[in-house]
């Protein structure tokens, strides 16, 4: 039975691997709809924790959801299994495009190509977008933040890492508060 589950896993990651153009992001929707809503692998609770996990460790964001989740599943093999999969396809591609791109990347059809595929990746990225909003429960009054954090990021040139550490300290703080405000109240109704 695990060994069943262990070469899913790598057959699941391989073929969002192979078939998904534009990077993590992109390949979010598509991992989550599989993961989540179709094999029921896991919560879509655990799926954000899960890819909060994936977004703060070093490393390619698809290949940290494929080891979460793999290991989630079937443990050790599990997480060596999704890896590979996840892996795999983008080597074999890259290194079948690079000798073909070193003799014909500068044809006109070839430029044609990949400006078409910017839009569709572009789109696939708007829908993780929208989705992880939504799960995180982002709404009219939490919006206004990742603007902030963007125009921070790109108009002020404020180092990413920066308001990483920034956001961390003050989002304890801010907990810290919630939850001594909440245990004042309930000593108050006793």
């Amino acid at each position: 039975m695990k060994k069943n589950k262990i070469i899913d896993i790598f057959i699941l990651f391989f073929k969002i691997g192979a078939f998904t153009i534009g990077g993590g992001y992109a390949m979010l929707s598509l991992i989550e709809d599989e993961i989540v809503n179709k094999k029921n692998w896991l919560e879509k609770e655990e799926f954000v924790d899960g890819m909060a996990i994936a977004q703060s460790t070093p490393g390619v964001l698809a290949v940290n959801i494929s080891l979460i989740t793999g290991y989630k599943i079937a443990g050790f093999l599990g997480m060596f299994a999704g890896m590979l999969g996840a892996v795999l396809p983008s080597f074999f591609i890259v290194l079948f495009l690079s000798q073909i791109l070193l003799a014909i990347g500068n044809h006109p059809i070839v430029v044609a190509i990949f400006n078409g595929i910017k839009p569709a990746i572009a789109a696939l990225i708007l829908i993780s977008v929208y989705r992880i909003a939504k799960s995180a429960n982002i709404n009219r009054y939490t919006f206004i933040f990742p603007i902030i954090i963007a125009i921070l990021i790109n108009y002020f040139g404020i180092s990413p890492i920066i308001i990483i550490i920034a956001t961390m300290i003050l989002g304890n703080i801010y907990f810290l508060f919630k939850e001594k405000s909440k245990k004042e109240k309930e000593d108050d109704v006793q």
